[in-house]
């Protein structure tokens, strides 16, 4: 950001002359206000003072913040509020040690608000990357006079939800790259080796067996239409897409996910583990427990889940208690459903929570080892079996030839 030279008044009357990094005039003069100064004159930087990342923010280039970038962030934060450092100052060495453009921008963009009077969470709230979830905690910790706390304790939901996704993704990595490689190699072996075989078997004039046939014909139909079943594939996935965003398909996608063997599984474990975790964060952090709810259920993706804990809230609603309608839920374990009425006995429910979510994740860990453990080999056995079957089709012929002529 580029530094404008200022000439200002303080309150007192004395004459103050420095630099404040701002990217306008405007900016400058508003910032300084908010120091406690009167501008009499603003010098904008030279030429040489040019910032590249910042022409790039103003373009509107910049890449969004990850979810990696904002735990980061936020557990700096909470570290310098929890030392005694003002926010403000807080807040601007951050926007100094932050490498990530787009949330370097919206440090600055905060930091604004701040020095005008706004509250952080109201600051947050007009930026995207920051969820309903996150301003409603760090609100109730402004509230409550214990950010810190509440920083932390979003940091530490954050990091178990990156935890999470990290190990479904790394377990379906593997699996794929198989499957990619497998594809290509069968694809190759179709449209480049078979053909091959297909010409010496022509030249001997002998009649191929049924499975060297079925191999040949499967040949002659890559080659033939390979180039038009990739668009045809490309057009497929495009519209599949496309008809998940919709409702009605995201509600069949959802609902076809969840009976799918082992990633039904997955799925529902990941919803209520994250449902359990931020439910029990916005608890112990003093939010309602219909407002908890109403940001729970924002945060589930699947359309399946979310209705069911839409009716669990109209329940609550009416005066029931949070175990009474979860129970009622089919895939919502009893056990974990007599945990939690544990929980609102004691007056303890979102420690009890916690350890619902902890349940939660510690079968999800077991169900995605589990996946692990099946797909691959199963993955290699079907692959191995393609290239076998293909393999033994083109040479059954000579084989039996090398018989005949004995």
């Amino acid at each position: 950001m580029p530094n404008f030279g200022y000439i200002g008044v303080t309150k007192e009357g004395t004459k103050k002359v420095g630099k404040i990094q701002a990217t306008s005039i405007k900016e400058a003069r508003k910032l300084l206000r908010a120091q406690g100064l009167r501008p009499k004159k603003i010098t904008p930087p030279s030429i040489l003072e040019f910032d590249f990342n910042e022409w790039i923010l103003d373009k509107g280039w910049a890449a969004p913040f990850t979810d990696k970038d904002l735990t980061h962030f936020t557990r700096q934060l909470s570290i310098m509020i929890n030392a005694g450092i003002p926010i403000i100052e807080s807040l601007e060495i951050l926007y100094k040690a932050t490498k990530q453009i787009a949330l370097k921008k919206t440090i600055k963009a905060v930091t604004a608000d701040v020095s005008e009077g706004k509250t952080i969470s109201e600051a947050l709230q007009k930026h995207k990357g920051f969820t309903k979830l996150y301003c409603n905690l760090v609100k109730a910790g402004e509230a409550g006079g214990i950010l810190d706390i509440i920083l932390d304790k979003i940091t530490l939901h954050m990091e178990k939800q990156q935890k999470i996704k990290s190990q479904i993704k790394s377990a379906l990595t593997y699996p794929v790259i198989i499957v990619f490689v497998g594809i290509v190699v069968v694809w190759g072996m179709m449209v480049f080796v078979v053909p091959q075989f297909v010409g010496m078997l022509k030249d001997t004039g002998q009649e191929p067996p049924f499975i060297t046939q079925l191999v040949m014909d499967t040949s002659k139909f890559f080659g033939d239409y390979t180039s038009v079943m990739i668009p045809m594939f490309i057009i497929i996935v495009f519209v599949t897409k496309n008809f998940i965003k919709t409702t009605s398909g995201k509600l069949m996608f959802d609902k076809l996910l969840m009976k799918t063997p082992l990633f039904g599984g997955i799925v529902i474990k990941g919803s209520l583990s994250s449902f359990s975790r931020t439910l029990a964060t916005l608890l112990s952090s003093g939010v309602s427990l219909i407002d908890s709810m109403d940001i729970c259920i924002e945060t589930i993706d699947n359309v399946v889940i979310r209705k069911d804990l839409l009716k669990v809230k109209s329940k609550i609603v009416q005066g029931k208690t949070l175990t009474e309608p979860l129970q009622k839920i089919e895939y919502f374990p009893e056990m974990v459903g007599q945990m939690i009425r544990v929980g609102e006995q004691t007056g303890q429910i979102d420690q009890m929570l916690l350890k619902v979510a902890d349940v939660f994740e510690e079968e999800l860990e077991e169900l995605i080892g589990s996946m692990t453990k099946l797909i691959e080999p199963l993955i290699i056995v079907v692959l191995g079996s393609i290239i076998a079957i293909i393999l033994v089709a083109m040479y059954l012929p000579i084989f039996m030839s090398a018989g005949g002529a004995d």
